[in-house]
């Protein structure tokens, strides 16, 4: 359901057919009332914002652990990726970023899930159960496939662009970490009585030294010793078990953090915007939800804490700030009363007094720090807060609850109570690494795990303290904050239905109070009586002002004047319409859906009237521009016509007067001419063709090939005859030639076909055939054999023929060879 622009999700626990390609369809460009309530519908209505208001988005999706905020950003995603725009290098940033989820949540592959030839090359063991970081609970879920999730990883890696060295250096890694819990340390003490601590068995850090490339030794010191400065000399000091198990935990926590920093940038590297496009920027946030346990630590204190601080931006943005505007503007409202969680977020991080400034100062602080002194402090401080309590402040107010240990705090946060134990609150917080493990990781041959510590760096020694978990974690969420108010929120608020992620089961106690502790009901009040939409004059009149004859093209007077004009003209009611000081107030949605529709219907008339237009300008400019050519064009072909005809006039004319004056020499000297001149001049005409001819044919002579029988023909017909004969002859002439040339052998071959020519030609079918093949006569080399050369000796006679034949019995008709 819909409170005003926020959605409002409840976690169904099982699939919906509600998220289809149809849905995606139906959401498209939809007006946010105008359809269903869906997580499609913020989703659209915020990439339209994007696109057509040009503004920066960001959607914020908050809740409790197990209301379904990841699958509402990854529905989120998936839709603003079906609808934005195509294009390869689209396609392909927006695949990037839908496989980014798999990688992300598949970080730390469970051994189970690797394939075999996986475990062989990382030495890891088959069974969850083996790793120490692992066994605390149970590694599978009912009907989850682990193996097809980590080749869905895979995929998702190679999509995104990793290359194979890069996954292969990132499972090492993660293996290394694995293994790291499985480091057993053992105790023994020096010649002075000192503890020391020593590696129980070796084959773990060997298998560790082995995927990294490191000399065992080496990273068996930096476990079990630690090198301190004192005064000018350094000092190698030996560490007791619990010291020893801390810097194991702490590396094995310093690797897997920076390994998912290193992802996260590796990621964004792959699907950054090329310099220079960038414009609007829409974020999904998707964080960890309110935590409440049995047992509540540090790590559910800091996430406590920016959950906190979220709920102050919804606060801030939905109830405090638009009350505040209508009274900026001078919109008559009555408040609503809402509870404003300054006041906790201002305990939690207070830079002087807050409860993370004083952890970090006894982190700092010099001397036996412990959490009790850490306790002290804190009653001392927030002894009279309403939104804190411990056994010691209740004790002073005479109050008895022994659900509050004496080793808790409890913080009133918007969710609820929440009781908070210290143990573990030093030590996490300061979560130090010792600088020897820093430097043993820098001197493994390992690219990827050198590249995360680059103050392991000999020549880069640092001797200052490196900042706190809760210092680096406030600076995060100060970040994070500063991030989204500079863009247009939009809000998906998950609730759980139930504490068991039971499909259609509802408890109305378990929403309700998530109802009332997200300010949900305040919210519902202050958008019941406030307004839906407000924007500033100036860009509200630039939006619309097409939709009034009086505004349309250019308003000169002011926005405010040139607002009340535009709305006037399109009569809506009045109590629909606030002016503000700076800002015009519209109360109903249906309202803004007409102002949108009557909006597109104008824009799809003005871009009639210009493409018209432009189509006007086109045909005129295409008319004009083929007039031109046209008269450009007679203009030539009038001229070209002119000097033909002209041309064809002067050889007329010459030819006439070549006429003219040949029969004017012929009239005057008629009578000089000799009564034979005729038939001289035939004669000489007819023996200078003979002579053409006779030269043209010594130079196209044939090929003195005799099988080319080609033949130049006569130019002329008188010619034919001598022609024929000439052809004859020089035929004859080639055949003399070749038979002049040919070798003994040859000719007797050639003659030997001649004959056979004469006997089988038009008699034998398959005689054209034969005539490629030369005569051999004796086909079965019996001059070879012994026995005919015996008989050749005796019989003395010439052999001319000798092939196999077949014998056909003229009785019965049978064959024998």
């Amino acid at each position: 359901t819909y409170i005003g622009n926020v959605v409002i999700s409840v976690n169904p626990y099982q699939s919906l057919p509600i998220y289809t390609p149809e849905k995606v369809q139906e959401y498209h460009n939809c007006n946010f009332f105008a359809v269903k309530p869906h997580i499609y519908a913020i989703a659209d209505d915020a990439y339209r914002s994007l696109r057509d208001r040009d503004r920066d988005q960001c959607i914020l999706i908050t809740g409790e652990s197990g209301a379904g905020k990841t699958e509402a950003s990854k529905l989120v995603m998936s839709y603003v990726a079906a609808v934005c725009s195509k294009g390869e290098e689209v396609d392909k940033v927006k695949e990037q970023l839908l496989q980014s989820n798999p990688v992300l949540e598949g970080m730390c592959p469970t051994p189970c899930a690797c394939p075999r030839d996986w475990h062989k090359q990382l030495k890891l063991r088959q069974d969850c159960q083996d790793y120490g970081y692992l066994n605390w609970e149970s590694s599978g879920l009912p009907g989850v496939d682990d193996a097809a999730n980590f080749r869905a990883m895979q995929d998702a890696m190679r999509v995104i662009g990793f290359s194979p060295a890069e996954v292969t250096a990132l499972l090492e890694v993660t293996a290394v970490v694995l293994k790291l819990g499985n480091v057993q340390l053992s105790s023994s003490f020096q010649a002075s009585g000192m503890e020391a601590c020593s590696i129980a068995e070796p084959q773990e850090l060997q298998e560790i030294c082995e995927l990294i490339g490191l000399d065992p030794g080496i990273l068996e010191q930096a476990l079990c010793s630690r090198t301190v400065k004192a005064r000018d000399e350094m000092v190698l000091t030996t560490l007791s078990v619990p010291q020893g198990y801390y810097g194991r935990d702490a590396l094995a926590k310093n690797i897997y953090s920076r390994l998912f920093d290193w992802l996260v940038n590796r990621i964004n590297t792959s699907i950054q915007v090329k310099p220079g496009k960038q414009r609007k920027v829409m974020g999904v946030l998707d964080i960890y939800g309110f935590e409440i346990f049995q047992d509540n630590g540090f790590e559910q204190f800091i996430i406590n804490y920016c959950n906190e601080k979220l709920q102050q931006i919804f606060i801030l943005m939905t109830l405090k700030e638009e009350q505040e505007e209508y009274v900026r503007e001078g919109i008559q409202w009555t408040p609503v009363e809402f509870f404003d969680n300054s006041i906790i977020c201002n305990l939690i991080e207070n830079s002087k007094c807050g409860i993370l400034a004083m952890l970090d100062e006894e982190c700092l602080r010099p001397g036996v720090v412990n959490e009790d002194t850490f306790l002290t402090k804190l009653n001392q401080l927030f002894a009279t807060h309403k939104h804190y309590e411990s056994k010691e402040t209740q004790n002073a107010q005479h109050v008895m609850d022994a659900s509050l240990p004496s080793q808790c705090f409890r913080i009133h946060h918007y969710a609820g109570k929440v009781t908070y134990n210290v143990t573990g609150f030093i030590e996490k917080n300061n979560d130090l690494l010792f600088r020897d493990l820093s430097q043993a990781m820098w001197a493994s041959r390992h690219t990827l795990l050198r590249s995360l510590f680059p103050e392991g760096d000999p020549q880069k020694v640092s001797l200052k303290l490196p900042p706190t978990a809760s210092f680096q974690f406030k600076a995060s969420v100060a970040t994070l904050m500063k991030n989204l108010y500079s863009k247009n929120p939009n809000y998906i608020r998950c609730i759980k239905p139930n504490e068991t992620k039971t499909a259609m089961l509802f408890t109305p106690e378990l929403v309700l109070a998530q109802i009332r502790y997200l300010g949900l009901m305040e919210n519902v009040r202050v958008r019941r009586a406030g307004y839906a939409f407000r924007q500033l004059y100036d860009s509200f009149l630039e939006r619309y002002k097409m939709l009034s004859p009086r505004t349309w093209p250019r308003w000169t007077g002011s926005h405010r004047e040139g607002t009340e004009v535009l709305l006037a003209d399109l009569a809506f009611p009045p109590e629909e319409l606030a002016f503000g000081h700076t800002k015009i107030f519209i109360r109903s949605p249906r309202t803004l859906f007409d102002l949108e529709r009557q909006r597109q219907e104008r824009v799809a008339e003005l871009a009639t009237l210009i493409q018209k237009i432009f189509r006007g300008w086109r045909c005129r400019t295409r008319y004009q521009l083929m007039r031109k050519s046209q008269i450009i064009i007679s203009a030539w072909f009038r001229g070209h016509m002119q000097k033909n005809k002209y041309k064809q006039m002067k050889r007329s004319v010459l030819i006439i007067q070549a006429y003219a004056r040949g029969w004017k020499v012929r009239r005057a000297y008629r009578r000089y001419f000799r009564s034979g001149a005729g038939t001289r001049l035939a004669n000489f005409i007819y023996r200078r063709l003979v002579q053409k001819f006779l030269v043209g044919l010594v130079r196209n002579l044939p090929p003195l090939s005799v099988l080319d029988r080609t033949w130049p023909p006569a130019p002329y017909k008188f010619l034919a005859d001598a022609n024929q004969e000439l052809r004859s002859i020089f035929y004859r002439w080639k055949c003399k030639k070749y038979r002049e040339q040919l070798m003994p052998q040859r000719r007797a071959l050639l003659q030997a076909k001649l004959r056979a020519s004469e006997l089988f030609k038009d008699k034998k079918s398959l005689y054209s055939k034969s005539l490629q093949q030369p005569f051999q006569g004796e086909y079965l080399g019996l001059t070879q054999n012994p026995k005919y050369q015996k008989l050749h000796a005796v019989a003395k006679d010439k052999l001319v023929m000798a092939d196999a034949v077949r014998k056909v019995n003229r009785a019965n008709g049978k064959v024998s060879p």
